[in-house]
């Protein structure tokens, strides 16, 4: 069920968990290849709901949902209004929550982010609204909820709930220990909500400990529910909601009991059902060497063995006896993985003059090449990719840098006041920067960076790049700032990609003319900027496709910042002594803005060189655990095919 087509029946509920291939599920789900096709779907859905029930001259009541997961599907639907004519005249909406206590004129409140993302731009009359109060006093507050119930089972109930998950396992803001049977009401934020909610209330501090929600039974009620689910980040709890025992502890587990429920989720969101990460334990499956290599990596670390100690009971005792009936022996099995991951290691992710390179993951010509990282923010590159940056340096090649970003608004207040001050200091006349300090000092809460403070902070993210390309030995001139226009929106909601976007990323390809492109390929990024970044890349390929200088183009796409590759996805692994490890962590640090209390880490709470040293010394360990090397550290990559 993978892939789905756009249909408007593709994602009509079906039974789980009756068939081999779903045997461990308990909810309907298909798993789309990436989250705009997914939404689509599910906005194609609940129009034919609401023009069914036009035609019956009915109401539609629709249960909306808030946070990142739903957006496509509201701009979908915004745009079937503008385009096709969509009404919604008949809908009547009840939201599933809102922080407690929250002005709905704040940024942050659900009533701000539906207005901006649906209600603002289609044709549904404002008092169908419906949108729990952020402000209703204390004394009130429980009789409020129990009218926000009675209203919606006035209206004969939800005909559609959409719902997104939490880490926690929250639908709403119904947090882990909550009852089946509860209705809407106040509750106290777990405290993994509320880290995951930092990044945009810029700071733990600030995100409100309470908030009201519809309940478990509110919820259970809806006729039909749609769950969406993306990113990585989601797969883990994904997996035991759909997999897992009814729990208190994982809230949306009780959606296992409703009747019309369908789990909608990306490739990434998931990567840990059974049938996604190991088909081989459900039925059937075609070997390919993709999977086979996956397979393998696998059964190395359920029996706790390197790759050339793997027995034929190992792989028939673990559901793989169809690959030795496919492949010959483990023996036989073993010495191909073992020399496909041994040819992934290279000390030069150039290529090697004068050497075979049949075997190399690059090709040894040309000897010296020309190479350009794209880095999404002004730091990813020495992150990701430090140690093999400095190894195509020190190899002689021609590095450029692109930083697609300026990365201004990852800068705090008081680290710009700082260096404002300074400035100050050095030139008391200078009008410009007196409206830095001006425009500082004076910024309450989360209000948007004045053009002035928005110009130093990307001047600040300039100059710690600059210091850290020249630690590495960059010449200034192949060091381009692009300042995609999609980020410079002064907060952390961001544009589109535009054609502009796309013709600056082409245009330095086209002057660069680059044998290698490095690219960051980690979306896991919270607030989105890798993706859109990596978007503008390869719609810039597709653009250049035709011309003859990209047959000798290759794209390596980088990892480590958020998430690393799996072992059997790495196609290049480039290792790291312990003195690399320290240049490398010694860049990292020329970004000074971001090494303290930075605002944007997401729910890993270490620093980045610290995750960065971390991630890389995994990978070198998991790839000596399976037989090969020891190495202090290794930078995966896997080669992008446009």
């Amino acid at each position: 069920m993978k892939n789905q087509t756009l249909t408007k029946t593709s994602i009509k509920h079906q039974p789980s968990g009756q068939f081999e291939e779903t045997r461990f599920e308990k909810i309907h789900n298909i798993v789309f290849a990436n989250s705009v096709n997914g939404s689509i779907c599910v906005a194609q859905e609940i129009a034919d709901l609401i023009k069914s029930k036009q035609v019956k001259n009915e109401l539609c009541i629709l249960g909306l949902a808030t946070g990142s997961s739903p957006i496509k599907v509201y701009e979908e639907l915004v745009r079937m209004h503008n385009e096709e004519g969509l009404s919604f005249k008949n809908v009547v909406t009840f939201n599933l929550d809102e922080y407690y206590p929250m002005d709905k004129s704040s940024v942050h409140s659900y009533y701000y982010f539906m207005h901006q993302h649906l209600f603002n731009h289609i044709d549904i009359d404002p008092e169908n609204i419906n949108i729990p109060s952020g402000t209703i006093s204390t004394e009130e507050l429980h009789q409020y909820c129990i009218d926000y119930d009675l209203k919606i089972k006035e209206y004969g109930g939800l005909d559609f709930q959409l719902l997104g998950i939490g880490r926690t396992g929250h639908i709403g803001f119904n947090e882990p220990g909550s009852h089946y049977n509860s209705g809407t009401r106040s509750i106290t934020l777990d405290h993994l909500t509320r880290v995951d909610a930092a990044t945009s209330f810029l700071g733990i501090d600030k995100v409100p400990k309470k908030a009201i929600t519809m309940g478990i039974g509110t919820v259970k009620k809806a006729k039909r529910i749609i769950l969406l689910a993306w990113g990585h980040n989601k797969a883990s709890i994904v997996k035991k909601t759909i997999e897992g025992d009814i729990t208190p502890d994982v809230p949306a587990s009780y959606l296992q009991e409703h009747n019309n429920v369908t789990f909608i989720l990306n490739d990434e969101a998931s990567q840990e059902l059974t049938r996604i990460k190991t088909p081989w334990l459900v039925g059937p499956c075609i070997w390919s060497d993709q999977l086979i290599s996956k397979a393998i990596v696998w059964l190395c670390d359920l029996t706790k063995k390197s790759i050339l100690k793997l027995t034929d009971k190992d792989y028939n005792d673990n559901g793989m006896s169809s690959l030795l009936v496919q492949e010959g022996s483990a023996y036989d099995i073993n010495i191909k993985m073992f020399n496909k991951l041994q040819h992934t290691i290279t000390g030069w992710p150039g290529g090697k003059p004068d050497a075979d390179d049949s075997s190399r993951p690059e090709r040894a010509n040309p000897h010296k090449k020309r190479v350009l990282i794209f880095s999404p923010h002004p730091d990813d590159d020495v992150i990701s990719m430090g140690g093999t940056f400095d190894r195509l340096v020190e190899q002689g090649h021609e590095v450029h840098i692109a930083y697609q970003t300026s990365g201004n608004i990852a800068v705090s207040d008081h680290e710009a006041l700082k260096y404002a001050e300074v400035i100050k200091d050095m030139t008391p006349n200078d009008a410009e920067i007196d409206l830095v300090i001006k425009g500082l000092n004076s910024k309450k809460g989360d209000i948007e960076d004045v053009i002035e403070v928005r110009k130093l902070k990307g001047l600040i993210r300039k100059r710690e790049s600059f210091a850290a390309t020249r630690f590495l030995g960059v010449p200034d001139k192949n060091v381009h700032f692009l300042n995609l226009p999609f980020y410079e929106t002064g907060t952390i909601k961001k544009n589109p990609i535009s054609k502009v976007d796309i013709d600056i990323v082409a245009d330095l390809i086209s002057e660069t003319k680059p044998h290698q492109i490095y690219a960051a390929g980690d979306l896991a990024d919270p607030h989105g900027t890798h993706k859109v970044c990596l978007d503008a890349i390869f719609a810039a390929l597709e653009k250049l496709k035709p011309n003859g200088y990209m047959d000798d183009c290759w794209v390596w796409l980088y990892r480590g910042a958020w998430h690393e590759w799996d072992i059997d996805q790495i196609d290049m692994a480039v290792p790291m002594s312990p003195d690399q490890v320290l240049r490398k962590r010694r860049a990292i640090f020329y970004h000074q803005s971001q090494k303290d209390g930075v605002m944007f880490q997401g729910n890993d709470t270490r620093e980045f060189w610290v995750r960065a040293e971390e991630r890389n010394n995994e990978t070198a360990v998991k790839y000596h655990q399976l037989g090969l090397a020891d190495y202090a550290a290794l930078e995966a990559f896997k080669r992008y095919y446009y």
